[in-house]
């Protein structure tokens, strides 16, 4: 796959400048997209050559998004070399992101907000309203957290039944408008 069309162009440039705003290395990014819009998988070379980097940075950000739960390592008959796929499901691969993400940064930062707590409950120093600060964050953590674990078992279809619903729900609540 050398030759991209102005369409997957465009996307994969996208995707790149997106996964900077994210957090995420540029070419991480562009590598995602051109294997999600791949219909076979691609070797390394492949993915340097269409990209136009160096192979050790795509070996770099290969292992970077095997190490995210998105990409794979897959083997093809008759080729020695090793090949990658991305996931294609949307709404897992949004879960696997969410997953990494909630592992990487919220629960540390749960933990930490524990410990500040839990420290301020015994230091003089901290005044009452940055201790009703913290507990209001962890409150908010713990509780988005505890949604989404729950959320995160639900087949797609409920998934995407229960976004579409959107204000729906708050009717049928009697909580909105």
């Amino acid at each position: 796959m050398k030759h991209l069309s102005p369409t997957q162009q465009k996307f994969v440039l996208h995707w790149g400048e997106m996964g900077t705003r994210w957090g995420i290395n540029r070419t991480v990014a562009q590598i995602h997209a051109l294997l999600y819009l791949s219909e076979k998988p691609l070797n390394a070379e492949q993915l340097a050559e269409t990209l136009n980097v160096a192979r050790s940075n795509v070996s770099t950000s290969l292992k970077e998004l095997q190490g995210w739960g998105i990409v794979k390592l897959v083997h093809i008959l008759g080729d020695k070399r090793d090949h990658f796929e991305s996931m294609k499901d949307v709404w897992e691969m949004f879960r696997v992101v969410l997953d990494e993400r909630k592992r990487r940064e919220i629960d540390p930062t749960l933990r930490l907000l524990r410990d500040c707590i839990a420290e301020a409950a015994k230091d003089k120093e901290t005044d009452a309203y940055t201790e009703e600060r913290l507990k209001a964050l962890r409150d908010f953590f713990e509780t988005t957290t505890s949604w989404y674990a729950q959320i995160r078992q639900w087949p797609t279809k409920v998934m995407v039944k229960f976004i579409q619903l959107g204000d729906k729900t708050l009717k049928t609540l009697r909580l909105g408008g």
